[in-house]
Order: C-alpha cells, then structure tokens, then sequence
C-alpha cells in the first residue's frame, strides 16, 4: 500500500469510511458533517478541533492521491464527500475496518481493535482479529506494524503505516524490567532514604539533648 497520509488525511478517510458503514443513510458526507465527524470527542485518539478549512485542504489533497470524490446529489443544495479507499487498495471488508479504527483511535491491542470494529465488521475471536492483522503487515508493502511492548503492559499494540512508519518513543522501545531488576533498584532506593532518616533523627536528638540542657541550667 504505497501511500502517504498526514494526520488530517488519516483522520478523514478514518471518517469516511467509519460513517459509510455505520450511518449509511447520512453517505456521502457534507463538509459540516465530515468535520463534526473529524472533531468527535469520542472514539477518537488523539480529539482534534478542525476547521473546515483545514478540512477542504485534506480533501483537495486526497483527491490527488485518489483517495475522495466530490459527489453532488439531486436534491442537495451543498457537494457532498466519499471516500475511493476500498476500490483504490481492493481490501477484504475486515481489513478495511481494522485500517479504519487504527487511523481514528491510535495504537490499539488486537482485543481493543476487536472491540471497536464491532459496529463496522464481525470477528469471531482474537484469532480471527490476529489473522487479518498478519495479512496487513504481509505483503511487499505493509500497511500495519506490531509495536514493541510498552513498559507495564502485557499486550503489543499494532499501528497503521499509512502515515508512514512511526518513530517509536523511549517508552514504547523500552521493555518492563525482571522482577529482580525491579528488587534491587527499590532497594537502591531505600539505602539513601534510610540514611537520610538517620541523619534527621541525629539531629532532632542533638536539638532535644541542647534543649535538656537548658532547662536543666535554671535549676544549677
């Protein structure tokens, strides 16, 4: 799958697409309709606030990869927006879906994707969700890669490459340390607090001793 998206471009086809099988009735899209649909505070990662604006430029820049068409419809005062992905790259309709919720929600565990395609396909289980995911990062061309696991989690996250490959922060890079690993780093830790424990209680023994001291010299 030899393209290109930036962020706007992602998330536009992510919506195109997302509303075509789950709002049919509402597809193709108006331009306030695509828009709302990008700026969706729910089922969206990263929430974005668009303006149309920014809108028109994915679209105009879709278009030249081939991407979206403008459609204009009997009866409709306004052009309205759909998306050419499933005829331009031929997806199963699984994988369609799979590609679409990782443009709108970001990084996602094979559970997580299955969970949210549910509106938009059917899997039968993890097994089946696994299976679509190798067929997308097979081929010459990947379309999906797996992450490596992110410190503290059990599970891998996949992610799209349609924006290109990613560039993996130092958290995603880095894997959870041994049990002992963990052991002997908190009991690193706990040897300067003890001994800065110990040196406060010197001092509020010393302060006390000065003290008794002083209450004792009134009497001499």
């Amino acid at each position: 799958m030899n393209v290109v998206l930036d962020h706007v471009e992602a998330r536009i086809i992510g919506c195109l697409i997302e509303k075509e099988i789950t709002t049919p009735d509402y597809y193709p899209m108006t331009l306030n309709a695509l828009t709302n649909a990008c700026n969706q505070k729910s089922n969206r990662n990263p929430v974005v606030a668009f303006e149309e604006t920014t809108v028109v430029r994915g679209l105009d820049a879709l278009q030249e990869k081939g991407l979206t068409r403008k459609v204009h419809e009997t009866g409709s005062r306004v052009p309205k927006y759909r998306h050419a992905f499933r005829e331009t790259f031929d997806l199963p309709d699984r994988e369609v879906a799979v590609l679409c919720t990782l443009m709108l929600r970001g990084p996602q565990t094979a559970g997580e994707i299955r969970t949210h395609t549910e509106r938009m396909c059917s899997f039968g289980g993890l097994d089946e969700v696994e299976e679509t995911l190798q067929g997308l990062m097979g081929g010459e061309v990947p379309s999906v890669v797996k992450l490596p696991r992110q410190a503290g989690r059990k599970e891998r996250r996949y992610m799209h490459l349609l924006s290109g490959v990613p560039e993996l922060t130092v958290e995603e890079m880095t894997l959870p340390p041994e049990a002992a690993t963990v052991q002997v780093r908190t009991d690193n830790e706990k040897i300067p607090r003890l001994e800065q424990d110990v040196e406060e209680l010197r001092r509020e023994i010393e302060a006390l001793r000065c003290g008794m001291d002083e209450f004792k010299a009134q009497f001499e």
